[in-house]
């Protein structure tokens, strides 16, 4: 059995993520060669479905000449909006998991579930809960690499595709990486492959076994030492916790699928409650408070709607936050509207320390906020369960 800290680097790949967002709107093109890009004659393929790609399709390919090679292809011009708002609640999704998120584009990660094992199990069932997740709260797929290295943990992904798991022990590394070609190594671009195969050097075995010396001759100093530690996993396994680049990085947010479809209002209210508890208790852990409040309510069709609302001041107290939404889904009129999945997300963060909270006639200077931090003291100490509001219970 493999011990649960020997392998805490998960790499979460989105499976041919734009296409797959674009898809949620247009399930009957599921079983259809669809890409994604811009559909004008200098237009280029942003990405393709799995379908697409049977015919030889990739992204970066021109538009022109992927009809040649699939006539009956569809193309989806790119909800740049959607792509990004889809990408946050990941990244979302991930910090629940663990705060060590090293994002690397909007759809794709490195976590360090290190800290999370005690909590949620070994690394192979975080990685499936994050599946299971992912794919209940978005409608997309996403394939995990289980691993004691970042470089080994990405090519378990990659693997691992569409919609799987490969864990790597550390026993396993070497026969995992060694009849890999070259260029499967990470990092490894075209010309290095090239540069690599004219030596000789045509697996990444046959890296792993040149000496250091004559592997630093033929390539030079600084990539010989990183392509031995590539090709033995020996690389990286410390992350540098960092959002995407297009992720919005000024905000907090949860979301939560119900177990089954409902209407009902005091369900909704409750599980709001519950995720404005969990976003202000994550907010007060980062010293930072927000004006403006988000809800998201996705119906049994998958159908998504957000609204939001400006507080006057920026607050972290839990039952702002859940009164805010609260008015936000009365004011929908969804009384017979089923809904699969409630959020909660808090926008405009800044830090706590520049907020100077006006009192209201009648409000105690002592109140709901001292509550939260009451809470959060008590928590800490005997963990979620500990205290919570009654309604919860």
């Amino acid at each position: 059995m493999v011990p649960v800290t020997d392998t805490p680097i998960l790499h979460v790949d989105m499976d041919a993520f734009y296409a797959s967002v674009a898809l949620r709107e247009r399930p009957d093109l599921v079983d259809q060669p669809v890409v994604v890009g811009g559909g004008g004659g200098r237009g280029v393929v942003l990405a393709a479905n799995y379908v697409a790609r049977r015919y030889g399709v990739r992204s970066a390919l021109p538009m022109t000449r992927v009809r040649r090679m699939c006539p009956h292809v569809v193309v989806i011009e790119p909800d740049y909006a959607t792509f990004t708002s889809v990408s946050s609640s990941v990244m979302e999704t991930f910090r629940e998991v663990t705060p060590v998120v090293e994002a690397m584009s909007l759809d794709e990660a490195f976590l360090d579930v290190r800290g999370s094992t005690r909590r949620l199990g070994p690394p192979a069932r975080i990685a499936e809960r994050l599946r299971s997740t992912i794919h209940d709260e978005q409608g997309i797929t996403c394939s995990v690499g289980v691993a004691a290295s970042v470089s080994v943990a990405k090519l378990a992904s990659r693997r691992a595709k569409p919609d799987g798991v490969i864990v790597v022990p550390p026993a396993e590394v070497t026969s995992f990486l060694h009849p890999l070609d070259v260029g499967e190594l990470y990092g490894v671009g075209e010309k290095t492959q090239a540069l690599l195969h004219r030596f000789g050097l045509l697996t990444v075995g046959d890296v792993a076994h040149t000496p250091l010396r004559t592997l630093q001759r033929a390539v030079g100093d600084h990539l010989g030492r990183e392509l031995q530690h590539l090709a033995w996993g020996t690389d990286r396994s410390e992350l540098t916790p960092r959002a995407g680049p297009h992720e919005p990085e000024r905000s907090m947010g949860a979301d939560e699928t119900f177990t089954r479809d409902t209407d009902d209002r005091e369900v909704i209210v409750r599980e709001l409650l519950r995720l404005s508890a969990r976003v202000a208790g994550r907010m007060r852990s980062a010293d930072v408070a927000g004006r403006t409040v988000t809800l998201k309510v996705r119906f049994a069709d998958f159908t998504t709607i957000t609204r939001s609302r400006t507080l006057p001041e920026a607050t972290d107290v839990t039952v702002e936050i859940h009164r805010a939404v609260t008015r936000l889904y009365d004011a929908l009129g969804l009384q017979r509207a089923r809904l699969r999945l409630v959020g909660v997300r808090v926008e405009g963060l800044v830090p706590r320390a520049t907020v100077h909270r006006q009192l209201v006639l009648g409000e105690s200077e002592h109140g709901w906020a001292d509550a939260d931090r009451a809470v959060d003291r008590a928590t800490r100490r005997f963990g979620t369960a500990a205290v919570r509001p009654a309604s919860l219970v």
